[in-house]
């Protein structure tokens, strides 16, 4: 395969790749891409000439991933997200780190900025330092004793079958506190992308998750955007930062805490000052209101 003849194809190559290992249906897969089969199939010929090495077999008929292709996969996804994003100039790095922004016609925006883990002992609140410092005692084991004083601060997600769940909401966090104790609570078991402002979880959202997952250490981001809140459900800004931990459940599997601080000095490069004051005179939801949706 002639290298820089294929580069512009590689965009199309890579969304018919991961189209077919959704469907593993030729027929679905065409109709979804919106090309020919033969087109279809020539994609994945070059991805696989390329690779040196068959993503697909058949059996029956029927398509299956090989064993390269599901080790390909996620990276193939990754790559068309960061792809779009950056053509859309959604995406970016600063000093190393990754940016965030993005601002939709009606009005919603979301803005992120990955910082270095350092700045949680010089500029953030104290609840992340303790998070950090109970995280270590604790050895990443979310049931250890060390852990529990900062526990009801946290949100804790378990990754099952390509999906990020709600595992336990604390009653202390500012998850609970925006939206109300009552309601919070019934967010456990919910598909990540059905928490409150579904449709929200963007690029940038499954980018940072993704990373904390495959590194299984630590990770800082600042964050501005928009959520639902008080009696009318109105879009109301929001700013805060968070830090993502890598963790174990008792039975060994993985556990991501998202322990989030509204209170600290937030630092997003561009992020119009407006935004901060506004986020900033919002008042929270006290535990003891109960909540509407109850």
């Amino acid at each position: 395969m002639k290298q820089q003849s294929n580069q512009s194809l590689l965009f199309e190559m890579l969304r018919s790749f991961v189209t077919l290992a959704d469907t593993l249906n030729v027929s679905r897969a065409v109709n979804e891409l919106g090309v020919t089969r033969q087109t279809l199939r020539r994609h994945i010929e070059l991805l696989e000439d390329a690779r040196g090495k068959p993503l697909f077999h058949l059996e029956d008929r029927q398509y299956h991933l090989t064993e390269d292709g599901q080790d390909a996969l996620h990276e193939a996804r990754s790559l068309l997200a960061r792809g779009r994003a950056w053509l859309d100039g959604q995406a970016a790095h600063r000093d190393g780190l990754f940016n965030f922004t993005l601002k939709r016609d009606d009005g919603y925006f979301y803005h992120l900025q990955q910082h270095p883990i350092s700045r949680i002992w010089t500029h953030e609140g104290p609840i992340l330092r303790e998070t950090i410092k109970s995280w270590a005692l604790s050895e990443g084991q979310i049931e250890h004793p060390a852990f529990q004083s900062v526990r009801p601060h946290a949100l804790v997600f378990r990754y099952i079958d390509n999906y990020w769940l709600c595992a336990e909401v604390g009653e202390r966090s500012d998850f609970a506190h925006w939206y109300g104790w009552s309601w919070a609570r019934s967010s456990v078991g919910l598909k990540v992308d059905g928490l409150p402002g579904a449709g929200r979880f963007n690029f940038s959202a499954a980018q940072s998750y993704d990373e904390l997952r495959a590194a299984q250490g630590l990770r800082l981001d600042h964050v501005a955007t928009q959520m639902p809140h008080g009696p009318d459900d109105e879009m109301r800004p929001i700013c805060f930062a968070r830090l993502l931990l890598g963790s174990r459940f008792p039975d060994g599997s993985f556990a991501m805490i998202s322990m989030v601080d509204r209170s600290s000095q937030i630092d997003i490069p561009g992020l119009d000052p407006g935004i901060i004051e506004a986020a900033s005179g919002i008042e929270t939801v006290k535990h003891e209101i109960v909540s509407r949706r109850a």
